[in-house]
């Protein structure tokens, strides 16, 4: 794992907090020097550039960046799905190719249609059947986790988007993978199949399966991810814990009531807006907000003035995502 260093307000990310214990796990996803361009000459196009990447037998590591970062296109070379042009990817010490069709990796995509015309529970058993006995013994056990059993009868084609991607779950999870690789995989889900989906994964990570994901949702990175990756334009911008991630732009939201009536309100916003480390000050109404390095000392000032129902609040990782990729 690499330091990264951010510029404009983000502080430096690192890795590892000193504090936190080193994690002497096994590597089970190496990338090194990893390159994928696509076409040639004036259309080429770099889809990923250079990235190298380690991650730890039970790790949930979420992968996040806009779209055309690189993120599908690295998920896919883990898969053995793409070839790099250059650099090495292995999977528990071999290559994708081997780990995949050995059931070791297990995914689920956003691209890759179903049979239609088989129920769900066929659909699992068939899938099952390629991976031999211990495998399809497994389908009463995956129908139950992704929330299926209701469905088994009904026809693929008749699924909605989300119940697909609940097939497509079970199907990953039929042959007892030791990592899990995830594109965007509650994509069509309602909240309470997203929540019952996270909860499953959060049980598999406990037990020591480790799981890499892409999403576009922030909040679930932020509540189930315990590192995040962040890519940008082909390559790793931000490799850290996801709450270390979070707390590195340094500062924080305070918002507060003041009293606007004649030149107060202008009066502490030049006030504030003089005072080092405090940074966007902004009035509305009789609403101050800021963001400042030293919140003690910005609500100091504005209780100082008489400002009331005041709120102070840290970082997002939306915050941080978006100080990371809007350049």
């Amino acid at each position: 794992m690499n330091n990264t260093s951010v510029d404009g307000s983000a502080a430096q990310v690192t890795a590892r907090p000193a504090s936190e214990a080193p994690n002497h796990d096994p590597v089970v996803l190496e990338l090194h020097g990893v390159t994928r361009h696509f076409g040639s000459g004036d259309r080429r196009v770099q889809a990923v550039g250079g990235v190298d990447l380690s991650i730890r037998r039970g790790e949930v590591v979420a992968l996040l960046g806009p779209n055309g970062a690189g993120k599908t296109t690295t998920l896919d070379m883990l898969l053995g799905l793409t070839q790099p042009s250059s650099g090495t990817v292995r999977v528990l010490g071999v290559a994708p190719e081997q780990a995949t069709s050995s059931g070791a990796i297990g995914a689920v995509l956003q691209t890759g249609g179903l049979l239609g015309d088989l129920t769900v529970g066929e659909t699992v058993r068939l899938i099952a059947s390629l991976y031999g006995a211990d495998a399809a013994a497994r389908v009463p056990e995956v129908m139950a986790r992704a929330d299926l059993e209701h469905l088994a009868r009904r026809r693929v084609s008749k699924c909605s988007g989300g119940e697909q991607q609940r097939v497509k779950f079970a199907l990953a999870m039929v042959s007892d993978p030791d990592i899990l690789v995830l594109d965007e995989p509650t994509a069509g889900m309602d909240v309470t199949a997203r929540r019952h989906f996270w909860d499953v994964m959060r049980a598999d990570a406990d037990a020591g399966r480790t799981i890499i994901f892409a999403t576009h949702y922030l909040e679930e990175a932020e509540q189930f991810a315990r590192r995040t990756v962040v890519m940008h334009r082909g390559a790793v911008v931000a490799d850290a814990p996801t709450a270390l991630l979070r707390a590195s732009l340094g500062e924080r939201t305070v918002s507060a009531t003041v009293d606007a009536a004649g030149a107060t309100g202008a009066a502490l916003v030049a006030t504030l807006s003089a005072t080092d480390g405090v940074v966007d000050v902004r009035l509305d109404g009789d609403r101050l907000s800021l963001r400042a390095a030293d919140s003690d000392a910005a609500a100091r000032i504005l209780l100082d003035h008489g400002a009331h129902d005041l709120e102070i609040a840290a970082p997002t990782l939306e915050s941080a995502f978006t100080a990371l990729t809007e350049n």
